[in-house]
Parts: structure tokens; sequence; C-alpha cells
């Protein structure tokens, strides 16, 4: 994201008629709990409040709140959110993976702070702590991930993975409305079901892009569901039915629902694997090209580019994602390596929020890490100086052996000259 959009962003909550009167009241609260997308300003609600200060990511874990929490998160399998790379990386990508990361810093330090600073300085004016000062005040954050979604990587104790919160585990499949539940029983071969999430508009993509998709579906055998924002589908085929909203965990618990084709959005891409459903992915931004390309990775997936796809080319991915059981098993087997959890991700998200207020931000699970600057973290200062002396020693016996050759040499030099000499003498 930009950081003129999170500036707009910052303001936009800020300036909420809402959020003005929270500011203007005079309600109490013991712990704000924040969304920690980058919009530091928006953190000042804490200290507004003299309130405890947790997070909330989510999207899981990135270089920003790898750095709000300090937590070590090594470069060499932890890619940058914003790319397509995973945990797998050649050469190459671990190093565009530190250019890219390094951009991101210098710009954060240069650019993106320097801005947010300003805005916390006009929205808390009477604010009784910096911002830097607020940035180091989270006890506890929780975040939108977990392993079996993604891959093991390092936490601290104050990062909780609560990937799924937004699902009810214990809630049963509820039946389809009568319509619905229609269409996609009477499917002799089953149903894929199509959305691109609440940001991205089908309704709004270019007539071209929709005519690919249309004659893609229409050769199917396959009903498809698609959840399209317009009145009406120009040239809809028979096996398709579209609506502006669908029971979208409903749909995908369903047992003759065989594809989910997707943008790739994290919380869509939960729901896919927790109802154990292959997908075929049309990323457009944000983190959509790194969800797709770990559910390639995993086994249950694959993408197309939205933008350049061609009928046939999104025809044919449909049919190998579907006659070839290897996506559907790997589907499953991720279903169940998630749903093996002793607790549900809401039970764990109160727990934690719980054991924040009984133990008054729970400072003891703050690690010394987060007071070190980005060279003492990750060892730099420490590393560069025995480098150092390591090249000075180097240096030091190098030029030892010059002088001791040149003066070995000079020894034999002399002993030569004086034996030519004596020679000529006799």
């Amino acid at each position: 994201m930009t950081t003129e959009f999170l500036n707009m962003l910052t303001s936009c909550v800020l300036e909420d008629d809402k959020v003005q009167q929270l500011l203007q009241g005079d309600e109490t609260f013991d712990l704000v709990l924040l969304e920690t997308v980058q919009t530091e300003a928006l953190f000042g609600l804490a200290q507004h409040f003299k309130a405890l200060t947790m997070g909330i990511s989510s999207y899981g874990t990135d270089r920003h709140i790898d750095e709000l929490m300090g937590n070590i998160s090594p470069l060499s399998f932890n890619p940058m959110l914003l790319s397509s790379r995973t945990e797998r990386m050649s050469y190459e990508q671990r190093l565009w993976n530190v250019w890219d990361a390094s951009l991101s810093w210098v710009h954060k330090r240069l650019v993106h702070l320097p801005s947010q600073e300003r805005l916390y300085a006009k929205y808390f004016p009477k604010a009784s702590r910096t911002l830097e000062q607020v940035l180091d005040s989270f006890s506890l954050m929780l975040l939108g991930q977990h392993f079996t979604l993604s891959y093991p990587r390092p936490y601290l104790p104050n990062m909780i993975e609560v990937g799924g919160l937004h699902l009810q585990h214990s809630r049963e499949p509820q039946p389809l409305p009568d319509d619905l539940a229609k269409f996609v029983a009477e499917a002799e071969h089953g149903v894929i079901y199509f959305s691109m999430g609440s940001n991205i508009k089908s309704a709004d993509l270019p007539v071209e892009r929709r005519d690919v998709l249309l004659q893609a579906f229409g050769k199917l055998k396959l009903r498809v569901l698609w959840k399209f924002e317009g009145e009406v589908l120009t040239n809809q085929p028979a096996n398709v039915l579209i609506s502006k909203w669908f029971p979208q965990p409903d749909i995908l618990a369903h047992p003759n629902v065989k594809l989910f084709i997707t943008h790739g959005g994290l919380l869509s891409t939960i729901e896919s694997i927790y109802f154990g459903k292959p997908v075929l992915g049309l990323p457009v931004f944000y983190d959509q090209h790194l969800n797709v390309q770990r559910a390639k990775q995993a086994g249950f997936g694959l993408s197309l580019n939205l933008w350049t796809m061609t009928a046939a080319e999104l025809h044919d991915e449909i049919l190998e994602l579907l006659s070839n059981e290897s996506y559907a098993q790997a589907a499953q087997l991720k279903s169940k390596l998630y749903a093996d959890q002793k607790d549900t991700p809401l039970e764990r998200a109160i727990w934690w929020t719980e054991y924040v207020l009984r133990h008054n931000g729970a400072p003891h699970l703050r690690s010394a890490s987060r007071d070190l600057n980005m060279a003492q973290l990750h060892g730099l200062d420490t590393w560069g100086l025995l480098c150092g002396l390591a090249f000075i020693i180097v240096l030091l016996l190098l030029l030892i052996l010059f002088k001791l050759l040149r003066f070995v040499r000079n020894i034999f030099g002399k002993r030569s000259t004086k034996t030519e000499f004596e020679k000529k003498s006799q």
C-alpha cells in the first residue's frame, strides 16, 4: 500500500463522526484493540484513553509487525508480504527479498513514519506520549494466520496465531436458501463457486474480461455460482447463476461444490482450506499473490493472470483441477491439519485478551529485542566489528608476509651479488 493511501485511510478513520464522538466524550476503556496495518497515527487512540494496547492483524505478520513486537524474522525464509515468493527461495529470490526489505525499511524511516507523525500531532495535539512511545506499547499481537495455513516460522510469546478467527468453528453449516439449494443439489457434475471478494467487484471488470469468464464457464458441464454485483450479466450461460451475495461458508461446505475460483484473499483462502476445497487463484493485489502461491506450493491450487488469461486457458486449468484428484486430496489434507487444534481461534483470542488484562499488560512477555535497533537486533554491529578485525588481521599477516619475503629476497640478493663479485675478483 502507498503512503498516500495509508495516510488517507488514517485521516478518514480519525475524522469519522463516531470516532470524534469517542475522542470528545468521557468514556473509558481498559484495553484498546487495534488493526495494525501501517496506520500508526491510529494507535494514538490507546494513549488517548490511557488504556492497554493490543494489536490484531488480519493478514498475519510482516516486517512492520515483527518490528513492532521485536520479533526476529530472517529474510532467508520469510518472504516480503507483497511478493509472490514463498519460504522456499532460490539464491536470486533471497537476494531480491533482502533488497525489497531494505527499500521498505528506508522508505518507512524517511517517508512513511514522518507523515504518520504529522497526522498523530494533528489529531492528538494533547498526547501524553510520542508516537515512538505508542509504537512501543503493544502488549500482545493477534495474528490472522496459522502455521498449517502458511508455513512454520518464529514468533515471540506475545504473538498469537488466530487464523480463521472469522469462522464459527462450532457452527454447523446452514441449509442453503431453497432456490440455491436446488441449483446446487441438482448439478449432476458438481458446482464451481466464483467470487472475487468484497474489494474487487466482478461487475466492474472490463467487458472483454467478463466475456473470457463467460466463454470458459459456458463450455463446462458443471454449474457455476458467480458472485456478481450487477443486476444483469449479458450473455449469461444457462449453467451460471449470479447473485450480489452468497453465503460463502455454507456454499463451500456443500459436498457438491468441487472448486473455488477466488481472488486469493487471506480470509477466502482460509475458508477454502477449512472446507477442503481446491482453488483456482486470480490474484490482483496486496497479499493475494503470496496466498495463491502458497496454495500452489501446498498442491491444492493453480493460478492464472486475470488480465491476460484466455478462455481456453481458464477452461483447461479448471478441468485440470477437477480431473486430477491430487488437488482435492491436498486440500483435504490441509483441512485435516488445520482442524487439529486443541482450541478454536476465537477461544484462543479471548483467553489471551483476558490474560493481558489479568496481568496489567503482561510486561513479562515483552522481549528485550524491542529495545534494539536493526543493526543490534540482527547482530550487524558485532558481526561488523568481528569482520573488520578479521580483515585487519589478514592485512597485517599479509603485510608481515610481504615484509618477510622482501627481507629474505634482500638477503639472498646480497649473497648472490657478493658471490659474483668474488668470482670476478679471482
